[in-house]
């Protein structure tokens, strides 16, 4: 009873097997599997089938290779966050803005052709070389010796009469006016002649007893230095720019009696 069973299943597996790999051919069109397989690989019969971006097919176009995903979108839609927006490409550096025009050449500095300063007595002079000596003036700097009143003090007194009795004459004067201080010097004297009226050490207090004359209708007195004549030194400096100028004034002031100015064009 079991063996015409098992045969029956055998034979019924086995035709099945048979129709599914279609070896009994095709109802419709009467073909066998072998013929179908070679009818389907007809490479002259092939057309290849490209899909857009959208998926629709397009006959006889390649497909267009799909723009690669940046490295950073890659990354982020493996560990499962959004792809970000590609970055900006980056702005162009603005062109370099031509440099300025060089600014006109400044004017050279004035010189001044020769400036003087003096008179220095002999220890002045030397001390005025020594602070003159970091201007490096070399050639440019001159010393002459000039003869100069070294003063003591200060005579108000009537100018020198050209004879005694003139004098007398202008000492009778000074009476009427109330002045009986006064003295009239003798011929020997280097001022012959003249009335003195009085001797200061300080030049203020000459002035202040000239004012005092002048209140008294005395208009002929003045105020003479008095001292003996010493060798005095002038200083000539000649082709300096301003600044060297401004160096030497400032140092000039420093000494008393002393007197800066131009003394005209260089020599050569």
């Amino acid at each position: 009873m079991l063996r015409p069973a098992f045969w029956s299943l055998l034979i019924l597996n086995a035709s099945l097997f048979v129709y599914a790999q279609g070896y009994l051919g095709n109802a419709k069109t009467g073909e066998h599997e072998p013929e179908r397989l070679n009818r389907q690989f007809n490479t002259e019969k092939l057309t290849l089938l490209a899909h857009d971006q959208g998926g629709a097919a397009k006959a006889g176009k390649p497909a267009a290779p799909a723009p690669a995903a940046p490295a950073s979108a890659s990354a982020s839609a493996s560990a499962g966050e959004p792809a970000s927006a590609p970055a900006a490409s980056p702005t162009p550096a603005p062109a370099a803005t031509p440099a300025a025009p060089a600014e006109a050449a400044r004017p050279a500095a004035a010189v001044v052709a020769c400036t003087e300063a003096g008179p220095f007595d002999e220890g002045d002079a030397r001390r005025f070389e020594n602070r003159l000596a970091p201007l490096d003036l070399g050639a440019r700097m001159s010393r002459q010796e000039v003869q100069a009143q070294d003063v003591k003090s200060w005579l108000v007194n009537i100018p020198p009469q050209p004879t005694r009795e003139a004098a007398e004459r202008k000492a009778a004067e000074l009476r009427e006016l109330g002045v009986t201080d006064f003295y009239i010097m003798p011929a020997d004297s280097p001022m012959k002649f003249a009335i003195s009226l009085g001797m200061f050490k300080t030049e203020s207090g000459a002035q202040t007893m000239l004012a005092n004359l002048n209140k008294q209708g005395v208009h002929t007195a003045r105020v003479t230095p008095r001292g003996p004549l010493t060798t005095h030194f002038v200083y000539r400096l000649r082709n300096l720019d301003q600044p060297a100028r401004e160096r030497v004034v400032a140092i000039t002031e420093r000494f008393d009696g002393i007197s800066v100015g131009n003394c005209g064009a260089a020599k050569p």
